[in-house]
């Protein structure tokens, strides 16, 4: 019997990276899987790496209608879910002098309102006891040049925690958010804009990292089993640091 065995499990932003990992790590725990994705290709693909009876669901969180069409979906197919990981996400470099409202506008659409949503459309469809997995990020509690747009947005998903454990306490939902730190994916190594700031971001962040390295997707996804299984039964509200120490000196 796997961790997950019978469970239905909700990943967003599963096209690559943390999202793709995590979902496969769930679908081989026995989990059966709806996987969400901007693009078809990407999202094909992830589908098939998932393997498995997984469903892939093309929309971008920050539209409340695509919401809709995945639960729709999910409803259909399913009925209910048990595991939500509100992973999709996004940002970019910025510095203050520099910030615009449509950078702004972009970075809270994807990350606050789309977590916002992501979870409050699923509420009719979790079971009592489920378990919501929130993307946090170490920049919520640690400052990173250029960045804090980015960072104000995680620091809203910490809060949204701590309020929404409350909200859901008769219905014994749990909610954790998982935090990691600079891992090597996709999405992290497209903040770069070239080669050269690929290779010094890296270095800063081995530099800032007791461990000595950044960390792997699927270091990041064991966590997340983790939080999506019944072993965290007793963790709520809590934030899961997967950062080999970065945030924690």
């Amino acid at each position: 019997m796997g961790r997950l065995e019978g469970k239905v499990a909700v990943v967003t932003g599963a096209n690559s990276g943390i999202g793709l990992a995590a979902a496969k790590r769930f679908a081989r725990e026995g989990a059966r899987l709806f996987v969400t994705g901007r693009r078809q290709r990407e999202l094909d693909a992830a589908v098939r790496e998932v393997g498995g009876k997984a469903i892939g669901v093309r929309g971008d969180v920050s539209s409340l209608a695509d919401l809709d069409r995945l639960y729709d979906v999910v409803r259909r197919e399913a009925g209910v879910i048990d595991v939500l990981f509100a992973n999709a996400g996004g940002g970019e470099f910025m510095p203050l002098q520099e910030i615009t409202e449509e950078h702004y506008e972009r970075t809270f659409a994807t990350n606050v309102r789309g977590t916002l949503f992501t979870v409050q459309k699923a509420l009719p469809l979790l079971r009592d006891g489920a378990s919501i997995i929130l993307a946090g990020s170490t920049s919520a509690t640690t400052g990173i040049p250029a960045f804090s747009v980015y960072s104000a947005s995680k620091a809203a998903i910490r809060t949204f925690a701590r309020g929404w454990i409350l909200d859901l306490a008769p219905r014994r939902i749990r909610v954790n958010g998982l935090v990691p730190g600079a891992t090597s994916t996709p999405g992290w190594h497209a903040l770069a804009a070239s080669q050269e700031q690929d290779r010094e971001m890296q270095r800063l962040s081995i530099a800032a990292t007791p461990l000595g390295r950044v960390g792997e997707a699927d270091e990041i996804a064991g966590a997340a089993l983790f939080l999506a299984s019944d072993e965290s039964s007793f963790m709520n509200g809590s934030e899961l640091f997967v950062d080999g120490g970065a945030a924690q000196i």
